[in-house]
């Protein structure tokens, strides 16, 4: 009873180490009712006949895992990482780079001449033609 209440009160982590320490070690009985019988720390070779199939080859499973793990070598380190890196460092294609340059070269030209960054004239009004009020009726015009 006092093992059951002192394993209860262990943390988390120790008690998944306990349960795995307990799994995996055998130890030699040595009881007196069972000394017929003994278990033995040996290492067993487990057969293949649970073995799952990654679905590459269904009658060998050291070419089936062999064939998975090139895979995903290939798929996640060269496609992904090394696609991802060509894909961060590409040339600009879109020209975003050479507009915004583009752009701060303006600001400064129109700095040094002693204009505004923006004329409000930018479009000549004259070649603006506007609707008459008869045309606008009782349109609400928000500005």
């Amino acid at each position: 009873m006092a093992a059951l209440i002192k394993f209860r009160t262990m943390p988390l982590m120790q008690r998944c180490v306990w349960n795995h320490y307990n799994k995996v070690s055998r130890t030699i009985s040595t009881s007196k009712r069972n000394s017929d019988t003994a278990t033995t720390a040996c290492e067993t070779k487990q057969e293949d006949k649970n073995w799952v199939s990654y679905g590459f080859d269904y009658t060998s499973k050291e070419e089936d895992t062999n064939v998975h793990h090139a895979s995903f070598f290939f798929s996640v380190t060269l496609c992904l990482v090394f696609g991802g890196l060509a894909w961060t460092y590409a040339p600009d294609v879109h020209l975003r780079d050479w507009a915004q340059r583009e752009a701060f070269l303006e600001l400064r030209r129109r700095e040094k001449a002693g204009l505004p960054p923006i004329d409000p004239n930018y479009i000549n009004p004259s070649s603006v033609s506007l609707p008459s009020e008869s045309e606008l009726c009782d349109v609400e015009i928000v500005i």
